[in-house]
């Protein structure tokens, strides 16, 4: 039975990404940090007490930023895949905490792969690279563009990105960067715009709120369907030799047009619940970012399901359900139909 650990287990892509490899038949080991409350709602449907025969899935307290912690970890699963998902991963919260920023999503890459190379250094290891690293780059984007990043979360990567190219070079270590695209899906945070979005849209439909406060509705994103992501990173890890890959669906659309696309699928008119609030624009903004993922469409034979539309109807239809409402059902409707066998469940 092959091992994984997952930094970051807890998050959207960890919570996913868990799910599948669980699927897939593997033992899972996941980092989580230490907390007086539970931070765990995203993978308590797939946790079996440890004393279970038949438990697969097992949390281990620690940080990315210390060490010790993270060395000790390695050393004592000796995993045979390590997806390194752990990060301060909020664009604008990057702009207000440049330094932790930094120490979590930067030097905690570092951290985990001299761990690696110092315990296990047959192992294979997925960095999540971000879409940020491109910047103000010029669209599309593919593996051959050239990084111009445009905030601290964004520099934190592209360091973390670089490193990943020396231990690979200088130690010949297995690491590949997976420059994955914005993906979204009902597990989605809820200070990131997409769920803030269908969330807000929740609340004015149970009456609890009359309007929805936003930032630069003019920057436009790459947006897929995050299940689908999940599965790309564990393509990437069975690849014979390492490398990077671009993930993206191709297609770019603004925050505006996201947010008519739920509100009209609600019957609502934005232009009555949408207010502009300057203190969510970035200091940096990035306008556009398409990705170009010809790579992974020919040599992992990965292509996107969930396009634009789609996704925002199941991530309405999730919040609705969430809001104690009855969803409208289209969103529902299509996960059904696009994936009749799929291997992650509830929200």
């Amino acid at each position: 039975m092959k091992k994984a650990l997952i930094t970051g287990i807890t998050g959207q892509d960890g919570s996913y990404l868990a799910e599948l490899l669980l699927h897939k038949g593997y033992e899972v080991h996941g980092v989580i940090r230490r907390s007086s409350s539970f931070n765990t709602s995203r993978i308590d449907h797939i946790y079996v007490d440890p004393h279970d025969s038949s438990a697969r899935l097992f949390l281990h307290f620690g940080d990315i930023s210390d060490s010790e912690q993270i060395s000790n970890i390695m050393q004592k699963i000796q995993p045979d895949e390590v997806y390194n998902l752990a990060a301060q991963s909020h664009v604008r919260v990057s702009f207000d905490t440049p330094e932790y920023t930094g120490n979590v999503t930067g030097l905690g890459t570092a951290r985990l792969l001299e761990a690696a190379r110092r315990s296990n250094p047959k192992v294979k290891i997925y960095q999540a690279s971000s879409s940020e690293m491109f910047g103000s780059s010029a669209p599309p984007q593919n593996e051959n563009t050239i990084f111009h990043p445009r905030s601290p979360y964004a520099c934190a990567k592209l360091y973390s990105y670089w490193m990943t190219q020396i231990y690979r070079e200088g130690y010949s270590l297995y690491i590949s960067n997976g420059i994955l695209f914005n993906h979204e899906s009902p597990r989605r945070g809820e200070t990131f715009v997409t769920r803030k979005i269908t969330r807000g849209l929740s609340q004015i439909l149970s009456k609890k709120t009359e309007y929805l406060y936003l930032g630069n509705l003019h920057a436009r994103r790459d947006w897929g369907f995050a299940p689908e992501y999940a599965e790309a990173m564990w393509m990437i890890l069975q690849q014979k030799e390492p490398q990077d890959f671009v993930i993206g669906t191709g297609e770019t659309h603004s925050v505006k047009e996201f947010v008519e696309e739920v509100f009209l699928y609600a019957g609502l008119d934005s232009e009555k619940h949408v207010k502009i609030d300057q203190r969510y624009y970035r200091p940096t903004e990035v306008e556009v970012l398409i990705a170009d993922s010809s790579k992974a469409n020919n040599q992992l034979k990965w292509k996107p399901k969930v396009k634009f539309s789609e996704l925002a109807k199941i991530m309405v239809d999730s919040d609705m359900r969430k809001a104690g409402l009855e969803p409208i059902g289209e969103g529902d409707e299509i996960l059904n139909k696009l994936f009749p066998d799929k291997w992650w469940n509830g929200d």
